[in-house]
């Protein structure tokens, strides 16, 4: 792997996680009655399970990816 892919890599991984960051924090707002008010809380507990699960499996999920594609 040459530097200027593990620095797009990294980036990658970063905006993933910040991604789902936001979806968690979305998910907050929904709960809060701030956004959608009609379709709280339910949307916004599904909002949280669905950011906190892309915060932890999407980076484990890219690095088998890239290691396939590395091959």
């Amino acid at each position: 792997m040459t530097e200027e892919q593990a620095k797009q890599r990294f980036m990658i991984l970063n905006l993933v996680r910040l991604a789902a960051l936001a979806i968690v924090l979305l998910g907050i707002t929904n709960m809060a009655g701030r956004i959608l008010p009609d379709l709280s809380p339910g949307l916004g507990y599904v909002l949280i399970i669905f950011g906190a699960a892309d915060f932890f499996f999407a980076p484990v999920l890219l690095k088998k990816m890239w290691q396939n594609q590395d091959k």
